[in-house]
């Protein structure tokens, strides 16, 4: 195990049946707290990648993405849940552990053949960051990678992101 990963682990707490029964939730709030663990994070999601624009997955992947694209010299997009973005947008629809959802991102948010990252705190089930890639398609970028803090590998996210280069820090 990498000293980057132990510390990671060692500072994210579990929170069984959160926000329902049966799920554990991982929170990241203690890693956030610890600057030098969060700066080796931010680091390491930006490490070797060329991108002209990183997209933070609402809300915890803005936490993440914003830093990331500040270290990447990228722009900053945010991909946000249905009806917070104030112009016309694209909208995808996907399933998740525990319901469903729709995330949005503005129609002019990315120029045509436009290197995006895509940045989120957790990789679960795939759903979101499947709708993440979609959105950023159908807006005319491409994705050059979707980078996470954690995934969750018993739950198979990665294999709903067939032909899409993943990279998580740590997988548990």
């Amino acid at each position: 195990m990498s000293d980057l990963t132990a510390k990671i682990l060692g500072r994210i707490r579990d929170v069984p049946d959160y926000p329902s029964p049966g799920i554990v939730f991982k929170d990241i709030t203690p890693l956030l707290g610890d600057h030098v663990t969060f700066a080796a994070v931010v680091d390491a999601l930006a490490d070797e990648l060329d991108v002209d624009t990183v997209v933070g997955i609402e809300a915890r992947g803005f936490i993440l993405a914003a830093p990331v694209a500040y270290q990447a010299g990228a722009g900053f997009v945010p991909v946000r849940k249905k009806g917070k973005l104030p112009a016309a947008v694209l909208e995808e629809s996907y399933d998740l552990e525990y319901g469903s959802a729709v995330i949005e991102v503005h129609r002019d948010a990315f120029a045509p053949g436009e290197r995006v990252l895509i940045v989120d705190d957790v990789l679960a089930t795939g759903g979101t960051a499947r709708a993440a890639v979609d959105l950023v398609g159908r807006a005319g970028a491409e994705v050059v990678a979707v980078s996470v803090l954690m995934e969750l590998g018993f739950l198979k996210g990665r294999d709903r992101l067939t032909g899409v280069d993943v990279r998580s820090l740590v997988v548990v």
